[in-house]
């Protein structure tokens, strides 16, 4: 069973544009949010729906409000269910839109739906692909690195160490949906294999337990982990 009932001191992390309160649902949840604000980088890794890449959304958000960052900057890999951007019409933020979709439906809810393209052509928000990160170093700023299982190992090395002075990291990621060929390891596996124990640096691990969607989608997880058992 769930922890929840161990702590009832859940604290509101902010509010959304409509007022709703949001606060962490479980306890996993809560140390994930703890982490974040501790750490200059955490791993937030679990299955779909437990909420780790809209609660680093929420603390990159609220960072950027309370001045701690100059900027947000979202990035995941451009590799999805075997698709390739060169594949994609249009032009490159046509291309990339439908990768960046849940960072930018976090964003709405959070933020004045009105300001985020004025905030985007001013660089105070950047969406883009990860091969964007390479040869940057990022200072002042909060990065969320989504999808992070379908990074390669070098993908993953080259985006951790850019991060800068007076910045926060945080890569999020689920290690049992990596897209990339058969033979290529994930570069979040490796991250998780060699940092976990690098003083500094935070995992949270979520399950199934953690799923805060329709409680279907809870149900939906467990029936496939026990097929793949």
């Amino acid at each position: 069973t769930n922890r929840i009932a161990e702590w009832s001191d859940r604290p509101t992390i902010t509010r959304t544009r409509r007022g709703e309160i949001i606060q962490p649902r479980t306890f996993r949840q809560k140390q994930y949010v703890q982490m974040i604000a501790k750490h200059d980088l955490t791993f937030g890794i679990g299955p779909a729906g437990t909420g780790k890449t809209y609660l680093a959304a929420v603390a990159a958000v609220k960072a950027l409000q309370n001045n701690e960052v100059e900027r947000l900057i979202l990035t995941r890999p451009a590799v999805e269910a075997g698709e390739k951007l060169g594949f994609l019409p249009g032009d490159l933020q046509q291309k990339i839109s439908p990768y960046l979709r849940p960072l930018y439906d976090a964003l709405y809810e959070l933020m004045d739906a009105e300001k985020i393209p004025q905030l985007m052509e001013r660089g105070i928000i950047e969406v883009a692909p990860l091969a964007y990160m390479r040869g940057r170093t990022l200072n002042n700023a909060f990065i969320i690195v989504d999808e992070a299982q379908n990074t390669t190992p070098a993908q993953m090395k080259m985006v951790l160490t850019r991060l800068g002075f007076k910045s926060h990291m945080v890569v999020t990621g689920d290690i049992t949906q990596i897209d990339l060929p058969p033979m290529q390891k994930s570069g979040l596996v490796m991250a998780k294999e060699l940092l976990q124990h690098v003083d500094g640096i935070a995992f949270a691990m979520f399950d199934k337990s953690d799923v805060v969607r329709h409680p279907l989608v809870r149900r939906i997880v467990a029936a496939y982990e026990k097929a793949e058992e």
